[in-house]
């Protein structure tokens, strides 16, 4: 459902709030190494994030990402806005195209529109802050 580049937006958030303090940036290089990505593509989606202001950005030496704002006042909705757009809670299970208007809905509009309402309603509502105090708390794995 989620594209790979926004599944890695999101561990890249995760891992910068487990691991960035208020002032304190996180080079590339060591992002790119502990979740395992390219550091190439990796760089293009944080610098995405952080033109969107999700995250911050500096060069130089003491350079990095960090977080822009508050964990918990970021969204998976957010991120995957950004990332995907969102089609993901807009477009058709089956087709290319909203199915939302009652006379042109498809054969799996019924059951999928109550998956889908629920889908955005967890994504809008969970923030990555959260996600990263379950892996604090060892209530989820730290697998990134």
């Amino acid at each position: 459902m989620l594209s790979n580049t926004c599944k890695y937006a999101i561990r890249a958030a995760i891992f910068l709030a487990l691991n960035s303090g208020d002032k304190r940036k996180i080079g590339i290089k060591l992002i790119s190494k502990e979740l395992d990505l390219p550091s190439p593509f990796l760089s293009k989606i944080l610098q995405t994030l952080a033109k969107n202001k999700v995250f911050s950005s500096s060069k130089g030496p003491n350079g990095g990402f960090g977080l822009a704002k508050n964990a918990n006042d970021i969204s998976l909705f957010e991120i995957v806005e950004i990332i995907d757009g969102n089609d993901l809670f807009n477009l058709c299970l089956i087709s290319t195209r909203t199915c939302m208007e009652k006379n042109q809905q498809c054969a799996l509009h019924e059951k999928y529109s109550k998956i889908r309402s629920e889908i955005f309603n967890m994504f809008k509502s969970y923030s990555i802050g959260e996600l990263a105090m379950e892996i604090k708390e060892g209530a989820k794995p730290y697998y990134l």
